[in-house]
């Protein structure tokens, strides 16, 4: 009865009918007023203490732990955070439905830069120096914007219908998460994995700190490339190179003044050539330019090198560089050499005037990562400021000089770009990097600048101030990722005497307390501040810290699949962990060095102390600690520097672990999932494996699921400068959140996903479709109770294939929820809804429903196959659409005190073993839509106007003829050679608007209706 109205019309016979009809009956709207209904629905949940009751309810089952990663508590909720949290609730609420315990505390991260840098700007906007803030005001300020937003948050990410612990949720900066943030690094100390190192380290010098990985976003730059001569003074193995320039290019102008040696590949195949004036490239010069030549060489006092060394294939993009084109550069076939000759040669830096530093010869170094594929093939050294560089200086004896401060500017005793020079500038600063700026001016008035001009390329930023990072060598702390795991002791290091060059920015750095040092305190002074590592790993047979981690990944489910081989591409690769930072807001590094030593102290008694003063006042306890108390009587403080700086905050979140779950649930217990975006798998996905390999030699995790990014409608990353921003919050208030939840549900999350208009207008449509499939239920069952329940023995052929289907819906679903891929979970609810249930099912037995009598057995049938329908669907979207969900349930089942939420997963009845399910009605189906493709063209013709006045000929039924004609819901069908359809000549019956035989004229009733009716 497609085309039936809910009030049939009046045909000829002149009797209404319209009572004696049995339409459904809902107070159920179809309108959703979501935005308005989802908060009087948040408000029942938090008065029937849903979440705690639940936890009760499923004391004693399975528990299923997803640890939440904790976001940083700054602001309003944006998309992302949106999309994360919901996927979360959706696979919680999806376990808690398979009868599990599946709690969910809710987590922020309150400490670090973030924070920080909120407050700084709100002294800057005040013309107030952070600095001149005494530290516990500062850092009392910043743990009170963190708790404001962590309240914000909170109720934003309960408005999205997530369930959870609000009430208490875990805190980074709770003093007891703080005491055993910092127990767990005293475990590192304890068993050796934890060094004092002066590495390069990713640095902002607008934050002044060092930064992790995480920390960092790359952004397309235009760089400064340049292209250096540096003449060599010595080569023993090849003395004609004396005299000749070795020509290194690089991106990075400003670590010229730091520079300390050249790298080249011993089997790279070098050449010398010579510089030639423009419009020469054999080196016959015409006498007529000699005039122009002479000019040239004023203007260009590096034409003066005369003859440059630079790798064969890349003497062709030199002289593409070379001034623009003002001279040629050709190839002297006499001077050709392999990388190897280079082994003791030395050359002498443009600057070498200025004497001291500058003038020290700088040795050629072999290095294995020398390469042709751009630049000159030579490659200069500044250990201060690169990987490479440190590790192949280092391993010859060079050390770093820490010229850079941490504000980007070169140090005051510099003799190149320090002091008062009014053109000293950060080194991140674009004017000081420029063609025309003090670098380049200079190595240009020295003769050894052969060309100066744009390159554009990826550069790591800070994703806090969005400014240039650079690479520093600072003293940091560390944890060794090739450090034995087990049987780690520290040993000191030999102390070196320190450049004197070195000492007055180390006195800067390390304040009052070094201030008038006297010459024979240096050397410890110089371990400490990072002249080499404090202490030694030694490793032994046990496993490294990345053998654990990268055996950790191996055992662990990963979510799609793939994202293994990018986690572990990433921890085969890494460097040693940096955990220090050099900021205020944090927890510290509760260590104490010997000052003769240089060795951290290490002493159960000690951390004890260091870890009840943290329980009692948190980490401000270390500031302002009583410290020779915390030594206790075993200790003199005298002998012992106590760091101040404070730990990595991915080092905070890798502990959550430790003081969420295994706090609360039990020492050794882990999460059965972490879930968050891709990129951390090189921050928290990463910190919490190390973290917890290094401490328990297993991951906390058994599983872990990555998605995507939320990307605008047309797939571009959201930014405000844009205005293509989507706000959840926004959609929240006009569209409720179970169609933002809906919509991440459909997505395809594993990959990038795309929200808009558009995207969202989809999602309603989805949605309204699966709201009305709830309506027509509740409609339907109205009234019905136990009594009219038929066994699945006794129904039709269609109800047993409607149970089938739904069977095989229960089983997909339960599949798509264990592997976590609720996009699959979602479409195949919704298509079961619309396709099998709207468009088929219940399109075929309205007829029934609506007109045979109540106690008809198909009708009966019917009935029970609805209620059953009812209690699986309700319950399979309730993770997905919950406050709709709790609606429909309460629209059926009304309660002051129940849930939808509180029920499990649905058992279906069985199917008798000897009644066949009813496989042949998939051939049905496809008869029918081509029953209705035929009928079509004479509704589009008014021949007929409903399917009803259609007569069917069939040429192979499938099922008996009045079987048929209800399912495509004609008048009759009959077998034929073909599909054929015609107008029927049958009269309709004024009750059911069937077209029967028997029916006399329109408006009387067939024999079903006169039946039904007593007539």
């Amino acid at each position: 009865m497609t085309d039936t109205p809910e009030t049939p019309q009046r045909a000829t016979d002149p009797v209404d009918y319209r009572d004696t009809v049995f339409l459904p009956k809902t107070d159920f709207p179809m309108k959703a007023g979501l935005a308005q209904k989802e908060p009087a629905i948040l408000d029942r949940w938090a008065r029937i203490g849903i979440y705690d009751r639940l936890r009760e309810q499923r004391a004693g089952r399975e528990r299923f732990i997803l640890h939440d990663g904790p976001p940083y508590a700054n602001g309003d909720i944006h998309m992302g955070h949106a999309m994360n949290k919901v996927l979360k609730d959706i696979i919680v609420r999806s376990q808690s439905l398979m009868g599990k315990d599946a709690p969910y505390v809710p987590g922020w991260d309150c400490h670090g830069l973030p924070i920080e840098w909120k407050i700084e700007e709100a002294y800057r906007k005040k013309k107030l120096n952070k600095d001149e803030v005494p530290s516990a005001e500062f850092r009392q300020e910043c743990r009170d914007y963190a708790a404001h937003w962590v309240g914000v948050q909170a109720a934003q990410f309960e408005r999205l219908g997530v369930m959870g612990d609000w009430a208490d949720p875990y805190l980074t900066m709770h003093y007891d998460a703080e005491a055993a943030i910092a127990g767990e690094l005293l475990k590192f100390a304890t068993s050796g994995q934890l060094y004092r190192g002066a590495k390069p380290v990713m640095w902002s010098p607008v934050e002044k700190t060092a930064l992790a990985e995480a920390e960092v976003e790359y952004e397309d730059v235009t760089s400064t490339q340049i292209d250096v001569a540096f003449e060599i003074v010595e080569a023993p193995n090849a003395p004609e190179l004396v005299g000749a320039h070795a020509v290194i290019w690089t991106t990075t102008p400003w670590t010229i003044p730091v520079n300390q040696a050249l790298a080249y590949g011993p089997e790279v195949e070098y050449a010398v050539c010579r510089v030639s004036p423009t419009g020469s490239l054999t080196g016959e010069v015409d006498e007529d330019l000699s005039a122009r030549v002479a000019a040239d060489q004023k203007a260009h006092p590096w034409f003066d090198v005369g003859r440059v060394l630079v790798a064969k294939p890349l003497v062709a993009a030199l002289q593409a560089r070379a001034m623009q084109g003002d001279f040629g550069i050709w190839l002297d076939p006499e001077l050709e050499l392999k990388g190897s000759a280079l082994a003791g040669a030395t050359a002498r830096h443009p600057m070498h005037a200025l004497g001291g530093f500058f003038a020290k010869p700088r040795p050629f170094l072999p290095g294995d990562f020398v390469t042709t594929d751009a630049g000159t093939g030579l490659v200069h050294m500044a250990p201060d400021h690169g990987e490479d560089d440190f590790a192949l200086c280092k391993a010859n004896g060079i050390e770093p000089v820490f010229a850079v401060m941490d504000d980007g500017r070169y140090r005051d005793d510099w003799a190149w770009l320090g002091g008062a020079d009014e053109r000293r500038l950060s080194v991140i600063n674009p004017k000081f990097n420029a063609p025309e700026g003090p670098i380049c001016s200079d190595l240009r008035e020295a003769g050894a600048l052969l060309s100066a001009g744009p390159f554009q390329h990826s550069y790591p930023h800070s994703w806090r101030s969005k400014a240039r990072i650079i690479f520093r060598c600072t003293p940091q702390w560390f944890i060794p990722m090739d450090g034995n795991t087990k049987t780690v002791r520290a040993e000191p290091v030999e102390a070196r005497p320190l450049a004197s060059e070195g000492r007055a920015a180390l006195r800067q750095a390390q304040g009052e307390r070094t201030a008038g040092a006297a010459a024979d305190e240096l050397p410890g002074f110089a371990q400490s501040a990072g002249f080499g590592p404090v202490v030694n790993p030694v490793a032994g047979n046990a496993p490294t810290l990345r053998d654990l981690a990268l055996d950790a990944i191996e055992r662990t489910r990963w979510v799609p699949a793939r994202s293994q081989n990018r986690i572990r591409a990433m921890v085969e690769g890494r460097p040693d962990w940096v955990i220090s930072r050099q900021r205020a807001w944090g927890v510290p590094i509760p260590i104490y060095v010997n000052r003769k030593t240089g060795d951290y102290l290490r002493d159960e008694a000690v951390n004890a102390r260091i870890l009840d003063a943290f329980r009692a006042g948190g980490a401000d306890a270390w500031f302002a600690a009583d410290h020779q108390a915390l030594l206790g009587p075993d200790h003199a403080l005298a002998d012992y520097e106590v760091v101040t700086d404070i730990l990595d905050v991915w080092f905070d979140s890798g502990s959550t672990h430790v003081f969420t779950v295994e706090a609360r649930y039990g020492e050794g217990v882990r999460a059965d999932l972490y879930v968050e975006g891709s990129d951390q798998h090189r921050g928290w996905f990463q910190s919490s494996l190390l973290e917890s390999c290094g401490t328990r030699g297993r991951a906390p995790y058994d599983a872990v699921l990555t998605h995507g990014f939320a990307l605008d409608g047309n797939g571009r990353k959201m930014s405000k400068s844009l205005g293509n921003v989507v706000d959840p919050l926004k959609i929240i208030g006009e569209s409720g959140a179970d169609i933002l939840r809906l919509w991440v549900a459909q997505t395809d999350y594993f990959e990038d996903v795309r929200i808009g208009k558009e995207v969202l207008s989809g999602t309603g449509d989805a949605y309204r479709k699966l709201r009305n499939t709830f309506r027509y239920l509740l409609g339907a069952l109205d009234r019905f109770d136990d009594g009219e329940r038929v066994e699945v023995r006794a129904m039709p052929a269609l109800e047993r294939y409607i149970l089938d289907k739904l069977g095989r819906l229960d089983r997909e679903l339960r599949a798509a929820a264990e592997a976590y891929e609720f996009n699959r979970y979602a479409r195949a609810l919704l298509d079961f809804a619309n396709e099998d249930l709207s468009a088929f099912y219940f399109d075929i037995r309205k007829d029934s429903l609506y007109c045979d009598a109540p106690a008809s057995a198909k009708r009966r049938a019917c009935r029970t196959v609805f209620d059953i329908l009812f209690h699986a669907l309700v319950r399979y979207a309730a993770p997905l659409v919950p406050f709709t969900a709790e609606e429909v349930w309460q629209a059926r089942f009304p309660s002051d005190d129940g849930s939808v939420h509180f029920l499990e997963w649905p058992e279906l009845p069985a199917m008798p073993g000897d009644l066949p399910v009813g496989t042949e009605w998939e051939d049905v189906r496809r008869l029918r839509e081509a029953v209705t493709e035929a009928i079509e063209p004479l509704r589009r013709d008014k021949v007929i106007r409903s399917s009803n006045e259609a007569e069917v000929t069939v040429p192979d039924p499938l099922l008996p003829p009045d079987m048929l004609a209800e399912v495509f819901i004609t008048s009759t069908v009959h077998a034929g050679d073909a599909l054929a359809v015609t107008r029927t000549r049958h009269h309709k019956c004024g009750r059911c608007w069937r077209h029967l035989p028997e029916v006399a004229h329109d408006g009387a009733l067939c024999d079903r209706c006169a039946e039904v009716l007593g007539a």
